[in-house]
């Protein structure tokens, strides 16, 4: 059942009991949506509002409130074993964002001598780094997830159930397809980007708070091997593992399982097509796990 998308528009707020710093089944809903219900997320930046001055620094003995996300949000009708499909409507963000770095964080903190912080004005559409450079602001959604089955994810870790993938395909127009493993799927989202690189080197983007509007929809009994990220133009194949070469290797496999189920062509033809027309990306380098994307056109796919 479907509710039409000029209802009334739902608003989760970024209150404190509307946060969590984990993925579980533990965590109570904190609203309820039916699939088709436009659902607005207010969103802190993923310090938590904490760095708010230059004369701030992010202490990395903090990791475990890193990234508080907004949620969860019960689905009507979502069940194990189903997928949950949510179509990102809108993502509008801050006036500011926050970089930061500290020694021996990121993928070289060796080469940070000590810690510091850059507020970075964001004003229609820009975003203006010190008195060097202005950017074309490039809005994203770092952490989005469902609860897992069992056990507990915190929000600053990517895995089979979304989290952090800080993967920038995740953006205004997008569809993220998300296993669904609890009852209501329980779904919560955080890390704001106006600007982020693949990779993420520094261990942050331009980090920032906003509003995330979006609806969901629910295909039944079926699910994908792993998250995957729809654009116009492409799907995206998202897996993380503890290193770069297991994600890689392993992400193969999952977008050839993709393909050969849903175009019923052989393994060593997906492979082939992948070799010719995917493309092995680089989400993240600097979470406890890694995370790749495989782009594959719909060229080649089709429709899921």
């Amino acid at each position: 059942m479907s509710k039409s998308l000029d209802s009334p528009v739902k608003t989760l707020t970024a209150g404190p009991h509307h946060i969590i710093y984990a993925f579980s089944r533990e965590h109570p809903p904190v609203m309820t949506a039916l699939p088709g219900e436009t659902v607005v997320f207010e969103v802190l930046d993923c310090y938590g509002g904490l760095i708010r001055t230059e004369a701030d620094s992010f202490d990395p003995a903090t990791w475990d409130r890193i990234n508080p996300s907004t949620g969860p949000l019960f689905i009507e009708g979502a069940e194990p074993g189903d997928t949950l499909a949510v179509d990102i409507k809108d993502i509008e963000v801050g006036d500011y964002g926050i970089i930061t770095a500290a020694p021996g964080t990121g993928a070289r903190g060796d080469l940070i001598r000590k810690s510091a912080t850059m507020i970075v004005p964001v004003k229609n559409g820009l975003v203006y780094f010190g008195d060097s450079f202005i950017f074309e602001a490039r809005p994203m959604i770092g952490v989005i997830g469902t609860a897992p089955a069992t056990g507990s994810i915190p929000t600053g870790t990517p895995g089979h159930h979304g989290g952090n993938m800080d993967t920038k395909v995740i953006t205004k127009g997008s569809t993220v397809y998300l296993p669904v493993s609890v009852r209501g799927a329980l779904l919560a989202l955080g890390d704001l980007h106006a600007l982020m690189g693949d990779g993420e080197v520094l261990m942050c983007g331009v980090e920032i708070s906003g509003r995330v509007t979006l609806s969901t929809r629910l295909v039944k009994g079926r699910q994908f091997p792993c998250p995957v990220v729809e654009t116009g133009e492409a799907y995206y194949v998202v897996h993380s593992a503890e290193t770069l070469d297991e994600a890689a290797q392993q992400l193969v496999g999952h977008s050839v399982d993709l393909m050969t189920s849903h175009t019923g062509r052989t393994p060593e033809e997906c492979l082939t097509l992948l070799s010719i027309k995917g493309n092995v990306q680089i989400s993240q380098i600097v979470d406890p796990l890694k995370t790749v994307r495989m782009e594959i056109p719909k060229s080649i796919l089709g429709s899921l």
